[in-house]
């Protein structure tokens, strides 16, 4: 039986961009912004950036839309402070036009004509080469003192079945352009994508899907010459049963009789159909523990450290991600 690495590696934490991906539906962006509390922990300062357009950030923190401009969003234990940052491809083209080509009056003029969004549907990788070339600037800035802005920047990226077409496009940009400033920065983008500095971990749930998907991910991260950082396990759940009940009960060997017994002795007269949907229930747990111990095998193929994350009944809020963030502080998350 194989069994995962628990906790935060001392290769995953010298990362200082950390892309979190993840299938849709298992809680990335949440993931997303829990790791970047915990990563600011301890007086860090962290930056939590999304690409996709969706305002997630916004929502889980029950903000206004964040606009394009790195904002404090959260506060974190020990004096941290997390910003967050909504990359938008128009405006980090006009970025990039002023930046490279002082071109920053002839860029508003181009936005107002359409011909940024003529040049990102001409050129779909456009859009994606605009969006890393920004965290990347994120990542690389200092300060007047010549240290890092930034202690670590979290990404939450597309999901894991575009993940690595969205990280690699830079290197086909980089093979066109010989010369210039398009050229460097290419350069400089993919050297920091495929560098140790650069983490992608991928969130998961214990199930078929998911950890199917997740180890896919995994293969077209490795065969890219990307960084595959943790698996991160989200919404799990405790067992309910001891282990040794768990295969019987899940074959529906559940004997009702006793389970009455239990309940009396614990001053619980229930009627029958009452115990019969216990019973039922208790099959459906078992099944749903053994599933689950299958996926988890099954996950620990792909040899990466991994995070568990509890499911939380009652929802995600901003307390929440605190929590989160204290239990992946918890397992070495700095």
């Amino acid at each position: 039986m194989t069994t995962p690495v628990v906790g935060w590696t001392d290769h995953v934490a010298r990362a200082r961009l950390h892309v979190v991906t993840g299938k849709g539906g298992t809680g990335k962006t949440t993931v997303a912004a829990a790791l970047a509390i915990a990563l600011a922990t301890g007086g860090k300062r962290v930056l939590l950036a999304e690409v996709e357009g969706r305002q997630g950030i916004a929502q889980l923190f029950d903000t206004q839309p964040l606009p394009y401009e790195e904002q404090r969003i959260a506060s974190a234990p020990g004096g941290g402070e997390v910003r967050a940052l909504h990359v938008d491809a128009e405006a980090a083209l006009l970025d990039y036009l002023s930046m490279f080509y002082n071109l920053g009056l002839a860029g508003r003029t181009l936005r107002r004509m359409g011909a940024i969004d003529f040049a990102t549907t001409l050129a779909p990788g456009l859009r994606d080469v605009l969006l890393t070339g920004k965290i990347k600037e994120t990542v690389g800035r200092t300060g007047d003192n010549g240290r890092h802005v930034y202690d670590a920047v979290v990404l939450d990226a597309p999901p894991t079945g575009r993940i690595v077409k969205f990280l690699d496009v830079t290197r086909a940009m980089a093979d066109l352009a010989k010369v210039g400033p398009i050229k460097g920065q290419s350069e400089g983008v993919v050297r920091l994508l495929h560098s140790d500095d650069t983490a992608v971990h991928l969130v998961t749930l214990l199930e078929e899907m998911p950890v199917r998907e997740t180890l896919d991910a995994v293969a077209e991260l490795d065969g890219a010459d990307l960084r595959p950082g943790a698996a991160i396990v989200n919404r799990v759940r405790p067992p309910r049963l001891p282990a040794r009940s768990v295969t019987p009960a899940a074959d529906g060997r559940v004997d009702a009789s006793r389970v009455r017994t239990g309940l009396v002795a614990a001053g619980l007269d229930l009627a029958e159909d009452v115990v019969d949907g216990l019973v039922a229930e208790t099959v459906e747990h078992a099944i749903r523990v053994q599933t689950e111990s299958a996926a988890r095998e099954q996950l620990a193929e792909s040899d990466l450290p991994a995070l568990e994350l509890p499911d939380l009944t009652d929802g995600i809020d901003v307390a929440a991600l605190y929590e989160l963030a204290e239990i992946m502080v918890e397992q070495g998350v700095r």
